[in-house]
């Protein structure tokens, strides 16, 4: 364990002794792993064209421009989400802290990794006092995901990577503090979510972590739901793993990591990734699929048939609306998280009246969907939200508001991850150029001439 000084009120750990972790040593083969790919990437022609973008991508938001490299993970439109060389299936049953090392390094860490990451996080954890009393403060309602950004950017102050910047510290030693901010972040998640969930939703009253449980299990623990047991652990395990991470392009990610890319702190980054998750479009889905769900079991009760809800899909598509977790931006797929999430649902609450209809869901929409107005749907098939907002409402979160909030201390791990391994690499700030309609305009008339 490394050797832990306060400076200034601030918990500082001892870089010298912290080199000897086996992460951090990782995150170094890693990193020199994937300079030497750029180079010789670059050697095979740096100025090789990838990808030609169309005036409808310009105005469509970059949709399938080839633009960005992410080394933590890819997503396949038929074999779902890749974190290194593995698979959702292959992932499903590890611990959030081995994503995490997975994300930082490429490969799964020794067995007793986990003790010593239990370890670690007990000696970071602690919420500072002053970030209770700002969320305190706040009016009633305020929306859980706010509260979330607002308790990451409070406790910005204790930056270590800004503070050793102000110093002046060689480029090379930016993501050594940046992989400090991360595990110190990352250490008072747990606490800061359910933290949240009891000041917004509760008494008020915050529950202590448990220095014997694993990162998912206090946050299960601490929420306090009635619910609250191993059942709610493996759960919360499972749903921390399964969206940890999903490419570099989608808003939440892209937006971490372009802040960061400015040397904003890890912190300031974060909660501008937050802020992108928070957004109806991107991190709302599965409390709607769930809403969805308890419309079909509020219409035709809890025995609800396959061929009521089959009629119930059509209506909803007739009026003009998608259906609520089916199509995927890029998997052509089942996804295989939602397969997941299944497994689960069958081992622990088959008789979930809510996961039963979400079973029938899948039995039904797909068919629907790829004979609906010819056909013209891409991606008939399930996502990961078709199935999570069921079971997290099965072990008592029926506060749909906090939904997003357990999705984005997931993919916390994945923006810290990319933005440990982007300074490591030395990567610009990301600047991308824009043009004026005339410009286009101008473009597409000399096309024509051209021709």
């Amino acid at each position: 364990m490394q050797q832990c000084i306060l400076l200034f009120g601030f918990r500082c750990f001892d870089l010298n002794l912290l080199d000897m972790s086996i992460l951090r040593n990782e995150i170094k083969n890693n990193l020199t792993y994937l300079k030497n790919e750029i180079e010789h990437i670059f050697e095979g022609g740096r100025d090789t064209v990838l990808s030609e973008v169309t005036v409808g991508q310009v105005y469509g938001g970059m949709r399938g421009l080839t633009a960005l490299v992410c080394n933590t993970s890819y997503v396949d439109p038929y074999s779902g989400l890749h974190i290194g060389d593995f698979t959702v299936e292959d992932l499903s049953e590890k611990y959030p802290e081995e994503i995490f090392y997975l994300l930082c390094t490429g490969k799964l860490p020794e067995s007793d990794f986990l003790e010593e990451f239990r370890k670690e996080m007990n000696e970071r954890s602690g919420v500072p006092q002053y970030t209770w009393d700002v969320l305190k403060a706040l009016p009633e309602d305020t929306h859980p995901m706010s509260m979330l950004s607002l308790g990451i950017l409070t406790m910005e102050q204790e930056s270590v990577f800004k503070r050793n910047y102000l110093k002046g510290i060689p480029k090379s030693d930016f993501w050594k503090y940046t992989f400090e901010d991360a595990l110190n972040v990352i250490a008072k998640l747990p606490e800061l979510a359910a933290g949240i969930y009891r000041i917004r939703f509760g008494d008020g009253t915050l529950i202590k972590r448990d220095p014997d449980l694993d990162w998912a299990g206090n946050l299960a623990m601490m929420l306090g739901l009635p619910n609250s047991g191993k059942e709610l652990a493996r759960l919360m395990r499972l749903y921390l793993v399964l969206h940890c991470d999903h490419e570099g392009g989608n808003v939440s990610a892209f937006t971490s990591r372009v802040v960061n890319s400015a040397l904003s702190s890890l912190y300031y980054a974060i909660s501008a990734g937050l802020n992108g998750l928070a957004g109806p479009l991107h991190g709302l889905a599965n409390q709607n699929c769930l809403k969805f769900i308890l419309e079909i079991r509020h219409r035709f009760g809890d025995l609800v048939s396959e061929e009521e809800i089959a009629l119930y899909i059509k209506e909803t598509l007739d009026s003009g609306k998608v259906i609520p977790g089916y199509g995927h931006a890029v998997l052509r797929v089942t996804d295989p998280r939602f397969t997941a999430f299944m497994k689960f649902g069958k081992a622990y609450c088959s008789e979930n009246v809510c996961f039963q209809i979400a079973e029938k869901l899948f039995k039904v929409v797909p068919d629907i969907l790829k004979t609906y107005k010819g056909g013209k749907v891409a991606s008939p098939w399930p996502n990961v939200d078709a199935a999570s907002g069921a079971l997290l409402f099965k072990y008592g979160l029926n506060q749909f508001d906090f939904y997003t909030v357990l999705f984005g201390v997931s993919r916390i791990l994945g923006f810290c991850a990319q933005n440990i391994l982007a300074q490591g690499l030395g990567q610009p700030i990301i600047r991308p150029k824009s043009v004026t309609n005339k410009w286009v305009a101008d473009q597409l008339m000399k096309n024509k001439v051209n021709h």
